[in-house]
């Protein structure tokens, strides 16, 4: 028969804290938190309102008016009247005429044009218009500012005359005077007797171009035959403007050689 024996088991305390602690700990804060939070949001609200109440106070503050003080004007001493030297008004000086100049057109190279050239004037406004044209661009029918009404005298007119250079002077310029060769050419007329004989060459022609564009003298520089010296003289002539040469932005007057062929088909 066996035998049975006894043990001892020791049973182990308890911590104190568990999860019942824990939920009367969660419990209670939770309450303390809602209090000061509830104590909180009615502080702000009510700091928010006497805020209100003071901006509506101050608003609807009455200010303090000064003392009125009543004065009979009948009483009153005379005023003295302080003589004041006022400033004339600023002349104000209004272009009545048109801003177009006065005389006839006359072709010139495109290198005489200039940006503050004015227009000539149209038929109905040559007789208020001046040479040199007006000031404006506002026309209301009266005369070019620049035109003296006044004058009595005769008005001299001094022609400036430009220097003729010499054939053999050498001028320093930008640009040399220019022709168009071929249209040149075509303005060439045979001559019959050079024709019949069968002559052909070159004449190189010395030709004075003056600042406005035109051919003022002819020299012949070179030549094949003298048969074929006129008929490029009259070919110079007939040419039309020459573009001058120009120096310091300007055109001057100027010598240039122009060779002109002569052939036979």
């Amino acid at each position: 028969m066996a035998k049975s024996e006894t043990f001892a088991v020791e049973i182990p305390q308890g911590s104190g804290y568990g999860a019942v602690e824990l939920k009367q700990f969660i419990a209670k804060n939770t309450y303390k938190g809602f209090i000061f939070t509830t104590a909180l949001l009615i502080i702000l609200l009510l700091t928010y309102y006497f805020i209100l109440k003071n901006q509506e106070a101050a608003r609807n503050a009455v200010v303090p008016m000064a003392p009125i003080v009543k004065i009979n004007i009948e009483d009153l001493p005379p005023q003295e009247q302080e003589s004041m030297d006022l400033a004339p008004p600023p002349q104000m000086i209004v272009n009545t005429g048109p801003a177009s100049r006065a005389g006839t057109p006359i072709a010139v190279p495109d290198a005489q044009i200039t940006a503050d050239m004015k227009d000539f004037a149209k038929m109905d406004e040559l007789s208020r218009a001046s040479s040199v044209g007006g000031d404006g661009s506002i026309d209301i029918g009266g005369f070019s500012p620049n035109i003296d009404l006044n004058r009595t005298g005769k008005v001299e007119i001094k022609k400036q005359v430009e220097e003729e250079p010499d054939i053999d002077a050498f001028i320093a310029v930008e640009k040399d005077p220019q022709v168009d060769l071929a249209k040149l050419q075509k303005s060439i007329v045979y001559p019959d007797m050079a024709r019949r004989a069968g002559i052909e060459g070159k004449v190189i022609v010395r030709v004075l171009v003056g600042a406005d564009g035109k051919a003022r003298k002819t020299v012949i520089e070179d030549t094949d035959n003298v048969m074929l010296n006129d008929a490029a003289v009259t070919a110079i002539n007939n040419y039309g403007l020459f573009t001058p040469a120009i120096q310091n932005g300007q055109p001057i007057t100027c010598w240039v050689s122009i060779p002109i062929t002569f052939r036979l088909r």
